[in-house]
This record gives structure tokens, sequence and C-alpha cells, in this order.
């Protein structure tokens, strides 16, 4: 049967709020240390321009109802055809894999390093620290019972099996705070600091973009649309939604 044991309030005042704060505090510090050792990568023309490309047919594909079918075979001919399409990429074009794209930049490759350096020291030093200081500690106990599966997660450090499941460690608050202080980071950094480093890279410097695919794909759901034009049956329709409406 586990115990209930009583938790001292000094634990409370000397181990659960330093933790917390310092496990704050840390994560708001190399927010802007990162902040400050990564560059403005510069976009790649080619890429910017392929991946307008894409944007104006699939904006075509959306909306070619509402054009005139001579106009959209003007329009599709035009990214289309097999000489100077837009979309057209030669077949002897062998298409880039965006993870050689992104190590034969050597910026980007630098910014990596610098994002996991300033990810992982942090995280090395913290957890060395709490580990020397704090090892052993029952920190908290969750208000509500949970099953025997949570006790290698909330028990790191105690091998007491009579301890109930609820109570947990000092080590396991460390862990707790260190994948759970996202949403407060994203209310105390703003929205910026939610959306991924690796992710950022991405939408400025494209990697991730592979061009030939995106390109052939977008080629050839041009290809195959069936337009129809829906001017011609415009009135029919407002009647009808006219009709529905007075009755």
């Amino acid at each position: 049967m586990a115990e209930d044991l009583v938790l001292d309030t000094a634990i409370r005042d000397w181990v659960l709020i330093p933790l917390s704060v310092v496990m704050v505090l840390i994560g708001v510090l190399r927010y802007f240390v990162s902040k400050l050792m990564r560059s403005s990568p510069t976009p790649d023309a080619k890429i910017v321009k392929e991946g307008q490309v894409v944007i104006r047919a699939r904006s075509l594909k959306a909306g070619a109802s509402f054009i005139p079918p001579k106009s959209f075979r003007a329009r599709r001919f035009y990214f289309t055809n097999e000489e100077n399409g837009l979309l057209h990429v030669p077949k002897d074009q062998a298409a880039q894999n965006p993870q050689a794209q992104m190590f034969s930049d050597p910026n980007m490759a630098m910014d990596m390093m610098k994002k996991n350096l300033s990810m992982i020291i942090p995280q090395t030093l913290t957890f060395a620290w709490v580990n020397f200081f704090f090892s052993g500690f029952v920190a908290a106990k969750i208000p509500f019972p949970l099953t025997q599966r949570f006790r290698s997660m909330l028990q790191n450090g105690i091998d007491l099996s009579t301890v109930d499941v609820s109570y947990v460690s000092s080590r396991s608050w460390y862990f707790l705070n260190l994948f759970g202080l996202r949403g407060l980071f994203s209310l105390i950094l703003g929205d910026e600091n939610a959306i991924d480093d690796t992710q950022r890279m991405m939408q400025m410097g494209g990697f991730g973009f592979d061009a030939s695919k995106s390109l052939g794909a977008e080629k050839d759901g041009l290809d195959i649309i069936q337009h129809e034009w829906a001017l011609p049956g415009f009135e029919q329709r407002a009647e009808s939604v006219l009709r529905k409406l007075v009755q």
C-alpha cells in the first residue's frame, strides 16, 4: 500500500520554487542568446522565384472557374508548355536534395550548430546542478490519482515502490518544467517563440522546398483540370437562391 507523505514547507521554499524560477529564467535567457547568435540568411532568388510560380499556379487552379475558357487556356499554356513554360522542368535537371542543400550552405549549418549549442549547454549544466543539489527530494504532489505507469516519469531518482505515484521528485520536476514551459514562454516572449528555429530557417532560406517536385506536381494539376466557366450559369443560380430566400 502506498504511503502518504507530509511535505515540509522548506522543500517548497528551497527546492520547488527555486527550481521553477531557474528553469523559467534559463529558458528566457536561452531564447535571447539564440536570437543574438542567429544570423539572417539571404534567400536564394531562384528558390523564391520558383516558390512564387507555384503560388501563382495554385491561384490559377483555385480561380479557374471565374475566367473565360480562352483566357484559362492561354494561362495554362503559359505555365505548362514544354518549351519555356514556367512549370516545365527539364528532364536532365537533377532534383536537389533539401538536406544536401542545407549542408551545402555554411551559414545555415552554422546556425543549426549555434542553436544546438545554445540548447544543449544550458540543459546539461542545469541538469548537473539539479542532480547535485536536489537529488532525492520529493518536491510536490499531484492533486489527482495516477496509475503505476507514471511512476518512472514522476519519481525519477527515488527508488521507493511504497510511495504514492502522485508524488513528484525534484529530478522529475526538472523534466516537467523542461518540456512543459513552452506555453508560458509563448505568453512571456510572444507568439514568435512558438515557431521553432528550424522551421524559421526553412521559411527564410527555402530549406525543405523541392522545386522539381513542386513544379512538376502543379504542372500535372493544371494539365488534368477540367475548366468550367461559372458565368453562364450564374443567373440561374442567383435566381434559385433568391427564390429560396423569398419562400
